[in-house]
């Protein structure tokens, strides 16, 4: 992976582990319908990060 306008090579790990150490929130919704009626809603919120992070930055 390369950065744009630069020659610095990011590799996939590098990017996993800035996104863990900081902290990723994913959010999402799924409505099915039939009919233009709603039959099921699903909400999604997921807090992805690493345990260390949670450790570190817990409650005291």
């Amino acid at each position: 992976m390369t950065l744009a306008g630069t020659d610095d090579h990011v590799a996939l790990v590098d990017i996993l582990d800035r996104l863990l150490a900081g902290g990723v929130v994913l959010t999402g919704e799924l409505t099915i319908s039939l009919a233009e009626v709603d039959l099921v809603h699903v909400s999604l919120r997921a807090l992805i990060s690493s345990v260390q992070t949670l450790v570190d930055e817990g409650p005291e």
